[in-house]
């Protein structure tokens, strides 16, 4: 017979079909050997009877969790099995015996961490990576959609963007290199060439924090965008966080229900997202009796409480005071002191999209870079962008991780990515 996957065997419903995967439960007694089989799509019941499979029962019954096997059979509706659909097999092919399989309920966080490549094979963490996969390919489709190109920049350059302590240094043929921060300072020139740019691509933080919502490396889908003004900027970045949350919706409702994530919930994001400044944060804040004045940064608490005092849903911050910002922020010429800059907020996690008009005007970053006592040096190119026809411009970053971990419910974003980069673990 020809094999079909687990999922197409349930909409099936009945008759005969062959599946084949990884056994994922088992259980049995002298007689019958009941296997939950598990393959990319789904798991379903099979029972085998030992009337059937005499000559084999001696292998079947020493099948051990992750063996690989083909299994042919009537398949039929069951409301115990936990599908729904059980299989009453008619035949068995054993690929692969499995050894005793090292992750059980009782493992600790550092042993599982150590047996990553295993535990992909979970159920939650298999949802997890599908929702991750739409969840990137929507980004992509809805940029694209608004005539944005996708262009890559180097992982290494012989100088940081962001500067500071957070980046890591690596050997480049004799010469100090540095993995990249962010795509901004590439990006800032390229729309000279194309207007609309974005990419997703990785982006490396040598933060030591032990958060759950920080890794060191991390996917980060970034835009650009040639004459953008900040509301223009701020309308790209909620509606791509819209058409993907629907998207999710539509194409991994079971995956959502695996993970038990608020579905109801995800579906009541709407756009327009709400609008606050900085200034009108701090006044909420100080109200909900955080100890926090004009000019402090936010923590994560804050940025929290932010998302949860205005509705529990997405909110925009804007006008943070200039010296809370990078040296190519604008500056709103109506509110002068504060930034053309936002950041969107997310409930539960908090900053989840960052993004800016920049400065256009290349005396004020000269003169901000050297209030700030900012060398760019190798990196004085990135420049060359406001000496060779200036144009207003935006853009915004978005962590993949945050994203997936939020709208799967996750309490970190380390189960939002296959492999975890963190201060403690570079392996597997």
């Amino acid at each position: 017979m020809k094999f079909t996957s687990i999922s197409e065997a349930m909409k099936k419903g009945k008759g005969n079909v062959a599946v084949r995967g990884w056994i994922y439960r088992e259980r049995g007694s002298n007689k019958f050997k009941f296997i939950v089989l598990r393959d990319g799509s789904d798991i379903i019941q099979c029972v085998l009877k030992r009337e059937k499979f005499e000559m084999q029962w001696k292998e079947i019954d020493s099948l051990l969790v992750e063996s690989s096997i083909e299994i042919e059979g009537v398949i039929k509706k069951d409301s115990r099995a936990p599908t729904g659909f059980e299989i009453d097999a008619a035949k068995i092919n054993i690929v692969a015996f499995a050894e005793d399989f090292p992750i059980n309920k009782d493992i600790n966080e550092e042993l599982l961490g150590d047996r990553r490549h295993l535990w992909l094979r979970s159920r939650k963490m298999t949802a997890a990576l599908k929702v991750r996969s739409t969840i990137m390919f929507a980004l992509h489709e809805y940029i694209r959609k608004l005539g944005f190109v996708e262009v890559e920049a180097p992982s290494l350059s012989n100088a940081t963007s962001e500067g500071g302590s957070e980046t890591f240094e690596v050997k480049y043929f004799g010469k100090k290199a540095y993995l990249t921060q962010s795509w901004q300072f590439y990006a800032e020139n390229i729309i000279n060439a194309v207007e609309k740019a974005y990419a997703m691509a990785p982006s490396f933080r040598a933060e030591k924090s032990k958060t759950p919502w920080h890794v060191t490396e991390f996917w980060h889908f970034e835009v650009e965008g040639a004459w953008m003004n900040l509301e223009e900027d701020m309308k790209v970045a909620e509606e791509c966080v819209e058409y993907t949350i629907k998207k999710v919706l539509k194409d991994n409702l079971k995956e959502l229900e695996i993970l038990e994530a608020d579905i109801d919930f995800l579906k009541k994001v709407k756009t327009p997202f709400k609008r606050i400044t900085y200034k009108e944060a701090i006044e909420t804040l100080k109200k909900k009796n955080h100890k926090i004045k004009y000019g402090d940064d936010f923590g994560s608490a804050e940025e929290r409480g932010l998302a949860k005092y205005y509705g529990n849903n997405f909110v925009f911050v804007t006008n943070y005071p200039l010296e809370l910002l990078k040296f190519y922020h604008g500056e709103d010429l109506k509110n002068l002191g504060t930034g053309t800059n936002f950041n969107l907020l997310a409930p539960g996690v908090g900053e989840m999209v960052d993004g800016s008009q920049r400065e256009p005007n290349l005396n004020k970053i000269v003169e901000r870079l050297k209030k700030a006592k900012i060398d760019l040096g190798v990196s004085n190119w990135y420049l060359d962008s406001r000496r060779y026809g200036a144009v207003p411009h935006a853009g915004f970053g978005l962590g993949v991780e945050r994203f997936v971990a939020w709208v799967c419910g996750l309490d970190t974003i380390r189960d939002a990515i296959p492999f975890p980069r963190t201060p403690t673990r570079i392996s597997p």
